[in-house]
């Protein structure tokens, strides 16, 4: 089923009409994948809200291998993203990106809806729970992908490009924040609540991109290798017609561009060919160390508020989970002004580096006097999480995008899901590493975790000194 184009008014002569057509396809395209990969990490969200009620209540996660077990669980979950995304970003390079997303948001809300029903049944199998995390992480590969391909697709042209990538990127942590809420909300009610509401939400937005998401900008007639589409610094966009040559390109009656019969997609990329472009390997890596400290927060931030006294005192179940979401707005924030900054002066390492290396004292501060108070421990989480989601976010999107489209490929758009897989599947196993090792190093205390994360963060910072290197002088070349 394809989604129904717009119907179209006549084109004015200086090409409005398809400046406005573009303008609509953008917004929707970018709307639809926003709400589609927040609802995946909403759904992702429960297992670290339910964790302290699990080890408390529900064998077999309570007892002295209770916190073992539920490293297990996340790495049970991030194994099998991070292995399948190899491969989903191969067969999102060939398939047809709106059916495979949809049909991944479905299986997604199936998987977490089995976590859910363990409840309901009086499941208490570790291997069951192990099962659903693996189904799950093998059919949640599949939408980093596919929402990376869509957004490249529409905005490869995009000048700004770090910019709308910040902004539409905070889908991860508005996806967390949601996520947490709605957890949070219904756990007093029993914990599988907290899996199967996130489960709805996701099955009925995979429902709504079937019908209406538009994934690439051929799929509406228009041609976006014709047309130069450009965020002005005010906001507005400019759209020129760069038409070379008039037999690939045609203006139908209705004013859209369309390409001719003969007009052929580029071949998609080989997965060895993406591993060698320039920049591929270095930030797949910085991403592997810098997403292995973000999941950590994502995992075990709401456990690790319920088991440390604030001012004091121990928060409740639902209260450590809806105080963990002050880090998630913190990396909304760090995540725009880090897309910001990056369009800004023009070097994404540097931007990178510069957000990692003042997350080391940031982690130093939340850990030593987060405890004082409240107001001390809801900044100093905020500010942690400015800092160590703005990296990740800028990596994971428009670095994977300048990437997916460099001259090296000859602007192949159909690579675009194989380095995004890439980039994202190398950090997906340190994501997986980071939750697994902070189930058992958290037996020792919490200190040692602060600094298994400081020094991923280190050797993150590691794998970008070359390219930033290579920034900071094509800076100084250029002022000469």
């Amino acid at each position: 089923m394809e989604p129904a184009a717009a119907p179209a008014s006549p084109a004015s002569p200086d090409g409005g009409h398809a400046a406005g057509t573009v303008r609509r396809r953008q917004y929707a395209a970018l709307g639809l994948t926003f709400a589609a990969y927040a609802a995946f990490h909403a759904s992702r969200k429960p297992p670290s809200i339910v964790k302290a009620v699990l080890s408390a209540e529900w064998a077999p996660f309570t007892g002295p291998e209770g916190t073992h077990h539920l490293g297990e669980l996340d790495v049970a979950f991030l194994a099998a993203y991070a292995a399948a995304m190899f491969a989903a970003g191969h067969l999102a390079d060939r398939a047809d990106l709106r059916v495979l997303l949809s049909a991944a948001m479905l299986a997604s809300g199936a998987a977490s809806a089995a976590l859910g029903a363990a409840y309901f049944l009086g499941v208490h199998s570790l291997p069951f729970f192990l099962a659903a995390q693996v189904a799950s992480g093998v059919v949640q590969s599949a939408g980093w992908p596919c929402v990376v391909a869509v957004v490249g697709n529409w905005f490869g042209h995009a000048s700004r490009r770090g910019t709308i990538m910040g902004v539409w990127n905070s889908h991860t942590s508005v996806g967390n924040i949601a996520g947490s809420v709605l957890a949070a909300a219904v756990l007093e009610f029993g914990w599988g609540w907290s899996f199967l509401v996130p489960a709805f939400v996701i099955a009925a937005l995979g429902g709504v991109v079937l019908v209406f998401l538009v994934a690439h900008p051929g799929d509406a007639g228009l041609d976006l290798d014709a047309m130069e589409v450009e965020m002005s610094g005010d906001g507005g966009e400019e759209v020129e017609l760069l038409v070379e040559d008039k037999k690939d390109v045609e203006v139908d009656d209705d004013g859209e561009l369309e390409l001719e019969m003969g007009s052929q997609l580029p071949r998609a990329i080989g997965f060895l060919e993406a591993w060698r472009l320039p920049g591929v390997a270095e930030y797949a890596f910085c991403l592997f160390f810098s997403k292995l400290v973000a999941y950590t927060f994502l995992y075990w931030l709401p456990f690790y508020i319920r088991n440390n006294a604030v001012a004091g005192q121990f928060l409740s179940h639902k209260a450590s989970g809806i105080l963990s979401i002050v880090f998630d707005i913190g990396g909304v924030l760090g995540g725009v002004s880090a897309g910001f900054l990056s369009d800004a002066i023009g070097a994404r390492a540097i931007t990178s580096a510069l957000f990692l290396l003042l997350s080391i004292p940031a982690l130093i501060l939340y850990r030593t006097f987060g405890s004082i108070s409240m107001h001390h421990n809801v900044a100093l989480m905020f500010i942690s999480g400015y800092f160590v989601n703005g990296p990740y976010s800028l990596i994971t999107t428009a670095v994977a995008t300048d990437l997916g489209t460099q001259d090296a490929i000859k602007g192949n758009s159909r690579a675009l899901a194989t380095v995004s897989a890439i980039i994202d599947g190398t950090g997906s196993v340190g994501a997986a590493l980071g939750p697994l090792l902070t189930g058992y190093i958290s037996t020792r205390g919490w200190n040692s975790v602060f600094f298994m994360l400081i020094v991923s963060i280190s050797l993150a910072l590691v794998f970008l000194i070359r390219i930033a290197r290579g920034e900071i002088v094509a800076k100084i070349g250029a002022r000469r």
